[in-house]
């Protein structure tokens, strides 16, 4: 098995698991406020919300990342 094609792989795992951390993130506005509703509420996160939060920017950088190696091996 060669390098680009573990860097391959990575990168699906790495990307499926992006999608999934993005779709499982609430909302913080609803329909309402993009047609100038007054939907300016902020909260911090807490607990699991956290986690995901900090683990999307992760696998984000970790994407960004195996894509820069995977053209440098090419």
């Amino acid at each position: 098995m060669s390098l680009s094609s573990i860097i391959s792989i990575f990168q699906i795992v790495v990307s499926g698991i992006l999608i999934v951390s993005v779709l499982l993130q609430q909302r913080g506005s609803s329909l309402g406020s993009s047609f100038g509703g007054v939907g300016a509420s902020y909260h911090t996160r807490r607990g699991f919300e956290k986690l995901l939060f900090a683990s999307t920017i992760i696998f984000g950088i970790l994407f960004v990342i195996s894509t820069i190696a995977s053209l440098l091996i090419k």
